[in-house]
């Protein structure tokens, strides 16, 4: 596992980018639930981390385009994009953040 920051780093229903061996990750925290995606749009090279944070579906919306990602799957849920984005589990402990590596 490797920590990404303290829970406090993210306010709720934001989005933020980290990088972690290469791989951009978007963290994402909806109350305080905490999911991680792939921090790139499957339909264009844009950073997902930059967009909204649907809270009511669990989604991530790309600000580019408006593909939303399920923060579960990683699945579009509409056009442009069709491909999903990779999905990390993420793990709470003594007030920080953690992310497993890609599943």
């Amino acid at each position: 596992m490797i920590r990404l920051c303290s829970i406090e780093d993210v306010p709720k229903g934001t989005a933020k980018r980290f990088e972690v061996d290469g791989a951009r990750i978007a963290l994402v925290r909806i109350d305080d639930d905490f999911y991680a995606i792939g921090d790139r749009c499957s339909h264009a090279d844009v950073s997902l981390s930059d967009g909204e944070v649907l809270a009511d579906s669990k989604e991530l919306e790309c600000w580019k385009h408006g593909a939303a990602f399920s923060l579960e799957t990683g699945v579009p849920s509409c056009l442009p994009a069709t491909r999903p984005v990779p999905v990390y589990r993420t793990v709470l402990r003594d007030g920080d953040v953690y992310v497993e590596e890609e599943q």
